[in-house]
């Protein structure tokens, strides 16, 4: 299992775009799961309703939890996506 932590810096916390933008790349690792939380609250990040349904808002921290056949890549990419977009 592999986790990293995130404050979220996007203004408008984890809206529509970046969310659907995040599903996509999580898509790619279909022998991970991979799970953010934040605020007591945790969905699949390969579904777009579930974070959506979190209601992240900038300066919260949020923590990915990757756990799968290839969570060294994944991990490596929702780090990466994250900083670049969120």
């Amino acid at each position: 299992m592999k986790q990293f932590t995130y404050t979220i810096q996007d203004s408008m916390g984890i809206h529509a775009r970046p969310a659907g933008l995040l599903v996509k790349a999580a898509a790619a690792f279909k022998d991970t799961t991979i799970e953010i939380s934040s605020n007591g609250k945790k969905a699949d990040v390969k579904r777009i309703m579930a974070i959506m349904s979190m209601g992240v808002k900038q300066g919260a921290e949020v923590t990915v939890t990757c756990e799968g056949a290839d969570e060294d890549a994944a991990a490596e990419a929702m780090e990466k996506f994250f900083k670049e977009n969120l």
